[in-house]
């Protein structure tokens, strides 16, 4: 229908993609309609809106030293400054910030909108640096309660630090999961978690509490028991090999926490705290909130009674009173979360790193958990983050992440995106963004429908990516945008311009538009990326240069046509094992060991600004942490670090390991000798 299309690209709803050069695949309207439905827009009565008259967008966006905004012949433009200073447009730079804009036509009319004053550009990371890649969970100390924890990320930075001279550690989203229904597991994914805005006190390391110091006897004894337990966990992971038990942690950690609470704070720390509740204000309480009644009512808040599905309902008031306690409880684990994350990044920046901790945005949240119930307003509930049908999967994917209201962001002055993303930064050297071209688009499937079902929604890339750089910009952290797989043109030379560092895997670095798609020679590679070998979606490194990953797939019922893939991987490899040898990266007969140097060795003779290396690779892990398509299949994000025997392998190992020093130590000296930091390039 004509008026259903109009209707549509008026708000940035597509009505046909093209999932290659050449081909259209035309959207059911089904669809249009339901998406549209989930913006607020009534398919069969809304009218298409007229802008034409209107004197400011929802929100103005401005770029330091950019043009002023298009208005009306005329128009006297005013701006409020954050700090409440006020000032004519152009009679001074604008400083970075949060303002207030108001416009005033020649007619006495007026708009008043916000204004996000964001840097042209952020700066180029600091040098070329080298940094490791891991997920936190799975790196186990001797000291920690069968999974990886806060301190234990510490020691990693610390030694990394100081020892290898790297510059960062990457980890996984610590974002707070949501919990088990009763009798089910959680559910490990980081990246599909309860909230983005608070990480999960399951990384906390107990021990590291200070009010442990002063628990009475009797308290101590029964945290001592649990501690005895906790070393049952610990050795079932390191010593036998079981996968990771996320809720037998958290069970345990949860009653070690319960007696702490009973220590009183000591003034400073109590002041420590109050300041903390003040600052995260309200989105504390409704993530503290939620938290408590899941633990009464279940973690899928949509099937709480009526009035408790509404934050702001009386209901939800009365419940907060009687909740109170528990509420406060889980703001305190809050706040001991964050002062060990906190403890975490200073212990890179003190170990010399230039950057330290990468933290990592997850694309969305689970719509059971805090963010979609507090969110309701700004999250398209009912609809699903995905992708549509590829080269890599045919049926399409459903992420089954709510996405964000571009309508609603508008409205709100962005002011959401802008609050979660200072709270990862608040600990943080960069922020890696997963999937960074939601900031430009989202494929939205509505509620019971396949992904070949669903279409694309627009986003005004150019707030979105405002708001990253403003307050990048404010915590002096380098961006990193996920960047893989199928973009839009013009998406990645955008993302470059404006400073935001690309990732590139070496096994997709080719010439995909030349006959056999021969591999990317290093200098051609673009400098403003993160240079890696594999991620956490991908196989390890031991693992694809035997093909191990083809024969694992294989077991699992992944494969149509295995033997097939098994010759095209073997290819793959070989071209770059000779792209290796041609370098003399490779000597003949190498091991694995060599090989597996070789390759992060080509990186370093990149022009990347960032280089980093998969920790499991270190140790010549076979496993991945995670493959895409399985759920109980494999022990996805359950996996302990381990060696190409399968046995896990303790952070204190790995700090004495000569492998992996000596694995670092060439990509460092690799880099040193053979590339001169390049021009920022695309």
């Amino acid at each position: 229908m004509e008026r259903l299309a109009r209707l549509a690209a008026a708000h940035g709803v597509a009505t046909s993609y093209s999932p290659a050069p050449g081909r259209t695949v035309e959207v059911p309207d089904d669809t249009v309609a339901a998406v549209l439905a989930a913006l607020g827009v009534d398919p069969e009565r809304s009218e298409v809106p007229d802008t034409t008259d209107r004197l400011l967008p929802p929100t103005v966006v401005h770029r330091a030293g950019g043009p002023p905004p298009a208005v009306p012949p005329g128009t006297e433009l005013r701006v409020t400054t954050e700090d409440g200073a006020e000032l004519a447009w152009g009679e001074a730079p604008l400083p970075p910030g949060w303002h207030t804009l108001k416009a005033t036509a020649p007619q006495g009319r007026t708009a008043t909108a916000p204004l996000i004053v964001a840097p042209d550009r952020l700066p180029d990371p600091p040098g070329r640096t080298v940094g490791l890649l891991v997920q936190l969970y799975s790196v186990l100390s001797t000291r920690s309660w069968g999974m990886g924890d806060l301190v234990d990320l510490a020691d990693l930075a610390s030694w990394a630090g100081h020892t290898l001279g790297a510059g960062f550690v990457q980890i996984n989203p610590l974002h707070a999961a949501v919990p088990g229904a009763a009798g089910s597991p959680t559910d490990p994914s980081p990246y599909r978690p309860g909230t983005r805005r608070f990480a999960d006190p399951i990384h906390l390391r107990i021990e590291d509490i200070p009010e442990y110091g002063y628990l009475e006897p009797d308290a101590r004894a029964d945290l001592d028991a649990l501690r005895a337990r906790a070393a049952s966990l610990r050795t079932a992971v390191i010593d036998a090999g079981e996968p990771i038990d996320r809720d037998a942690v958290w069970a345990l950690k949860l009653r070690a926490l319960e007696i702490l609470r009973r220590v009183p704070l000591g003034p400073g720390r109590h002041a420590s705290y109050c300041a903390f509740l003040a600052e995260q204000g309200q989105a504390l309480e409704d993530h503290a909130t939620w938290c408590a009644l899941a633990e009464t009512l279940g973690p899928d808040w949509r099937a709480w009674p009526a009035g408790l599905r509404d934050p702001r309902s009386a209901a939800t008031a009365r419940a907060r009173a009687e909740h109170l306690e528990r509420i406060d409880f889980h703001s305190w684990l809050a706040w001991l979360t964050d002062g060990q994350l906190s403890r975490a990044q200073r212990a890179a920046e003190a170990a010399g790193m230039p950057i330290g901790l990468v933290h990592d945005l997850a694309l969305g949240v689970h719509p059971h958990g805090s963010d979609a119930w507090a969110q309701q307003d700004v999250l398209a509930i009912g609809m699903s983050t995905g992708a549509p049908p590829d080269a890599f999967n045919e049926n399409g994917q459903d992420w089954g992440l709510p996405p964000w209201r571009p309508d609603a962001l508008e409205r709100l002055g962005y002011a959401p995106y802008r609050e979660l993303v200072a709270g990862l930064l608040r600990h943080a050297g960069a922020l890696r963004v997963d999937h960074v071209m939601g900031q430009f688009r989202l494929w939205w499937i509505p509620e019971g429908a396949s992904p070949v079902e669903g279409t694309y929604v627009s986003y005004n890339a150019d707030a979105m990516l405002a708001v990253l750089s403003l307050q990048a910009h404010r915590a002096g952290a380098v961006l990193v945008g996920e960047d893989l797989g199928t973009v839009e043109p013009g998406v990645r030379e955008d993302l470059a311009e404006r400073g935001v560092v690309g990732t590139s895997v070496l096994w997709f670095e080719r010439h995909w538009e030349r006959e056999g798609r021969p591999p990317l020679d290093p200098g051609e590679w673009r400098s403003s990326c993160l240079a890696t070998v594999t991620t956490h979606d991908l196989p390890s490194t031991a693992a694809r240069l035997t093909a191990d990953h083809v024969e694992l797939r294989r077991r699992l019922g992944l494969l149509a046509d295995a033997p097939g893939a098994l010759r095209e991987a073997l290819s793959e490899t070989a071209e770059w094992f000779e792209a290796f040898a041609r370098l003399g990266l490779l000597p003949p007969g190498a091991g694995e060991e060599e090989r597996i140097a070789a390759a992060y060795r080509y990186l370093a003779r990149t022009p990347a600004r960032m280089v980093g290396i998969w920790l499991p690779d270190t140790v010549g892990d076979l496993r991945p942490q995670n493959v895409p398509g399985t759920w109980d299949e494999y022990p996805n994000w359950r996996l302990p670090v381990a060696d190409g025997t399968g046995r896990p392998v303790t952070l204190e190992e790995l700090a004495a390991s000569e492998r992996v020093a000596s694995l670092v130590r060439a990509v460092v000296s690799e880099m040193s000798a053979f590339v001169t930091v390049a021009p920022w390039s695309t």
